[in-house]
């Protein structure tokens, strides 16, 4: 088995040294002659010429120093939904300048319609309802690589995110955030942005003059449009999506013109501080009221130009959001995202191949920190990512301490991930993982792994791994492999793909949901764009899949599935889907308290209908209804989710709630899941927040309550509440009981070097 990994690393080795392209960066186009801001050639070539400053900009949205009447501006945004390479339905205005130690881009949208009719409902940084309001976007690809980038969005309420972009939106980290600064402003017959970027924020390649790749986006989302700077391909949308373009790096324009600031020391250090109360009536012995505090630091440390090192001592993450509680019905393990920022940060560096279809995640950063569902200490740790010539490169070390109620003891978690871009949009890389105490067994764990994408034109890519664990069980039946074929045109679809995960691979830094299991799938997609007023996209696919155990081949699972969609010009959309299943049980499976499934092979077919309300609507959800053979009998469920009402631009509630009633010869039973989250922002730097959630699975009532005040760019202030009460109906005398309770109050602060 061994021999098998050898020869995978010396294949990657290969491509490593004799695939790359001399021509793999974008081809840099020749500069315009001064004054011109932009020239397009007759190839469809852009390029933008920043102008340096001879005064400062101040920053209030106005756009009224003498700059912007000397300078001509950047125009002529060219559609890409949903008339792809029509001109732009509004008019909008760009400029790009730079000083010593910032890049400006400042953008004028003009639009017809008055403000009570501009979709601009959200104000908090990055999440992900900015996306469905109007908004300007700079897209920079630093290194003019044409496949990774960084992008910042602005909205007319002065909503903002930042995010990061890799292999041209094979991972789009949300989480990704840096220093900069923005305003906005309106005037009669539009809205104003200006931004302002520190290089010191940005990576890029040595030297002080400069070419990067530049994007510009406009959105107006009450008619589904997004115009761009160049024109592009409407598969790049990405199944409709307006805001994917973005991620169409090889396509964007050539910036040029400027000059960035030399290297110099470059540090951030963050300390904070927290104290609060806490209540734990489950923990041994029991807690009420223990008043505690501590502190800690974290420090940022640019190494050289594209190469940072990030360190942390006594990690403390208090101010993040519970998880969202789910209802599980199969026999697998859910699976929760990551919500801590120190890992979220630099995750694209990290992410390894393998999505979808039940793939193990080889790296999954909720390993770190907790176990059991108990929080474990984080000691100190320290991660360096960034670019090594043509190298991406993460490395990450964290240790973590001992915790009482879940057994942990003191463990040291290490990862190294590499990967190369070969080609013109392709890539190879390796991986490894490792953890000093093993969870099964006496000793440490280890995961080795080599992976790759080949993308072919713009639609046609292969992609797969290798990867093998080496664990306290042994050392066979423990490999994992995924090899796939995608198509992925705007008006058909084809993919294939097998996946092998052995009974002994076990990634104890990653995340596995089933094991000892060989899988095959194949999907086909057509989505034509009808002739007709109200629909945008009718979509038919089918799915199919077939999973058998990886030791001797027994079939486990077969799933079927149909789906019927329209996507109407308003963003709505309909679906139906038809689902012919197949499960085989080899042990009992008890799918509720006092209902248990017995082992033999069960087919049952479900059908399910569902409409989503366009998010950028005042009033947006998706209503989905289900029923069928379900088991051995029968399930209906009636669910509203992604729900969300507009009370004021300020105040919004996200309402969401699942119903599941289930009808099985072995027993009857219900499911409720109830979840409503609740915003007021005051200003984009600062919010308040509630979840409440009801799970009659889990026999739960929880509250978490969080105020966040970006007091200074990078500096925080927190207080949180949270609360979990048993519902158990089986209590007497009382409708719910504490289990655990805590206010905490943290404060950071950030200085930079």
């Amino acid at each position: 088995m061994m021999r098998r990994l050898a020869c995978g690393l010396v294949l990657l080795v290969g491509l490593t040294l004799g695939l790359h392209a001399p021509g793999a960066a974008r081809q840099v186009v020749p500069m315009p002659v001064a004054p011109e801001v932009v020239a397009r050639d007759d190839q469809g070539n852009t390029t933008v010429r920043a102008t340096r400053l001879t005064q400062d900009i101040q920053l209030d949205g106005r756009l009224d120093e003498e700059i912007y009447q000397t300078v001509p501006p950047i125009t002529g945004f060219i559609q890409q939904l949903p008339d792809e390479g029509a001109g732009a339905s509004e008019r909008t205005d760009a400029w790009v300048f730079y000083d010593e130690d910032n890049l400006y881009v400042t953008g004028k949208a003009y639009d017809s319609a008055p403000p009570s009719e501009w979709v601009a409902n959200e104000m908090r940084h990055d999440v992900m309802q900015l996306r469905q309001n109007d908004s300007f976007s700079l897209m920079l690809d630093t290194f003019n690589d044409g496949r990774n980038g960084v992008a910042f969005l602005v909205t007319p309420l002065g909503g903002y995110s930042d995010f990061a972009i890799t292999n041209e939106g094979q991972n789009v980290n949300n989480d990704w955030n840096v220093v900069w600064d923005m305003r906005t402003g309106r005037f009669d017959g539009g809205w104003t942005v200006e931004m302002q970027i520190p290089f010191k924020s940005l990576r890029y390649q040595p030297g002080a003059e400069q070419v990067w790749g530049i994007q510009l986006r406009r959105i107006v989302r009450r008619r589904n449009e997004a115009a761009y700077l160049t024109a592009l391909p409407i598969s790049a949308a990405r199944g409709n999506s307006v805001i994917a373009g973005l991620w169409r790096i090889s396509e964007a324009a050539t910036l040029v013109g400027f000059q960035v600031p030399p290297l110099a020391i470059d540090a951030e250090i963050k300390p904070y501080g927290i104290t609060g109360l806490r209540t734990n009536v489950n923990a041994v012995p029991a807690i009420e009221n223990d008043f505690d505090g501590d502190f800690g630091v974290d420090l940022k440390y640019r190494l050289t130009q594209n190469l940072t090192a990030d360190f942390t001592v006594n990690t403390d993450f208090a101010q993040v959001e519970v998880d969202e509680q789910q209802v599980n019905l199969t026999r697998f393990s859910l699976f929760f995202p990551e919500k801590r920022e120190f890992f979220l940060e630099g995750r694209g560096n990290f992410d390894f191949a393998g999505r979808g279809g039940g793939a193990p995640t080889i790296f999954f950063s909720r390993q770190i920190g907790l176990q059991s569902g108990q929080i474990v200490p984080i000691t100190a740790g320290g991660r360096v990512t960034g670019k090594v010539g043509p190298f991406d490169v993460g490395l990450l070390n964290i240790r973590t301490g001992d915790e009482a109620t879940s057994g942990a003891e003191p463990t040291n978690f290490t990862v190294v991930r590499i990967k190369r871009d070969i080609l013109r949009r392709s890539t190879v890389g390796a991986i490894f993982t490792s953890r000093s105490r093993s969870l099964v067994g006496d000793g440490s764990s280890q995961v080795y792994g080599v992976d790759g994408r080949l993308a072919f034109y713009d639609d046609f890519s292969l992609a797969g791994y290798f990867a093998k664990t080496q664990t306290p069980v042994g050392n066979r039946e423990d490999e994992s492999y995924q090899a796939s074929f995608d198509y992925a045109g705007d008006l058909y679809g084809l993919s294939f793909g097998q996946l092998l995960v052995e009974d002994n691979f076990i990634p104890e830094v990653g995340f596995i949901r089933r094991d000892n299991f060989r899988r095959r799938s194949a999907t086909a997609r057509f989505s034509p764009r009808p002739s007709i007023d109200l629909i945008r996209r009718f979509v038919v696919s089918g799915q199919f899949e077939h999973i058998v155990t990886a030791d001797d081949g027994v079939l486990e699972t077969r799933g079927g599935q149909l789906l019927v969609e329209f996507e109407f010009e308003n963003s709505d959309q309909l679906s139906f889907f038809f689902n012919d299943d197949y499960e085989l049980l080899t042990n009992p499976f008890t799918i509720s308290s006092g209902v248990t499934l017995l082992p033999r092979g069960y087919d049952f077919r479900s059908y399910r209908a569902s409409y989503r309300f366009g998010a950028q609507r005042p009033v947006s959800g998706q209503i989905t209804l289900g029923f069928g053979e379900f088991w051995s009998g029968n399930r209906t469920s009636l669910s509203m989710s992604r729900g969300r009402i507009e009370v004021t631009p300020q105040l919004s509630v996200e309402p969401s709630i699942t119903f599941n009633w289930v009808d099985l010869p072995e027993g009857k039973f219900n499911t409720q899941l109830a979840r409503t989250r609740f915003t007021y922002t005051v200003t984009p730097r600062m919010f308040f927040s509630g979840l409440v959630q009801y799970s009659s699975t889990g026999d739960s009532f929880s509250t978490n309550f969080r105020f966040r005040w970006e007091y200074s760019p990078g500096s925080e202030l927190f207080i949180v509440y949270s609360e979990d009460r048993d519902t158990d109906p089986l209590m007497p005398d009382r409708l719910t009981e504490l289990r655990n309770r805590g206010l905490v109050i943290k404060m950071n602060r950030l200085f930079r070097l």
